[in-house]
């Protein structure tokens, strides 16, 4: 197999894995944080070359649980809007930083967040997102998890 198709393999298994490609994910959060590659890979625990490398697919799989929570947290924030305010912003993402992966139980993410993550490779945002809408007049909670999921605010 050449290396575009590797490439490719590689990000169709983080797909399965996270919802999308790390690519795109890690691309999101710098544009949204305002950060550099650096910066994020210091707030995830990973080294900058270890991030290049899931970014650009060579390498498929977060070994460490504890990087796989502070990347669905810097994720959540992003989903749910950054703060305006720098300063609240670093003091989320200190809090971000801090995160570390639950000792027990057989997830190393929060229920929500695994649902969140499950709905995410069962569908495809489209699909999500008009679930959200379909559902949002019997639950707004569930249609919020819905639109979460889908990478979208339902106000936005």
């Amino acid at each position: 197999m050449d290396e575009q198709g590797e490439i490719a393999r590689n990000q169709a298994q983080q797909a399965r894995l996270y919802g999308e490609p790390l690519g795109p994910s890690l691309r999101r959060l710098t544009a949204s944080l305002g950060i550099t590659q650096a910066r994020l890979a210091e707030l995830l625990g990973l080294s900058a070359p270890m991030l290049s490398q899931l970014a650009s697919a060579r390498r498929v799989k977060i070994g460490n649980p504890a990087v796989v929570v502070r990347l669905r947290g810097l994720i959540d924030l992003v989903d749910g809007g950054v703060p305006a305010d720098r300063g609240l912003l670093e003091a989320r993402l200190r809090q971000v930083q801090a995160a570390q992966a639950p000792l027990s139980g057989a997830s190393t993410l929060t229920d929500e967040t695994s649902l969140i993550g499950g709905l995410r490779a069962t569908a495809s945002p489209e699909q999500l997102a008009a679930a959200a809408q379909v559902v949002e007049p019997i639950s707004a909670e569930l249609a919020h998890v819905l639109a979460q999921a889908a990478g979208r605010s339902r106000h936005g």
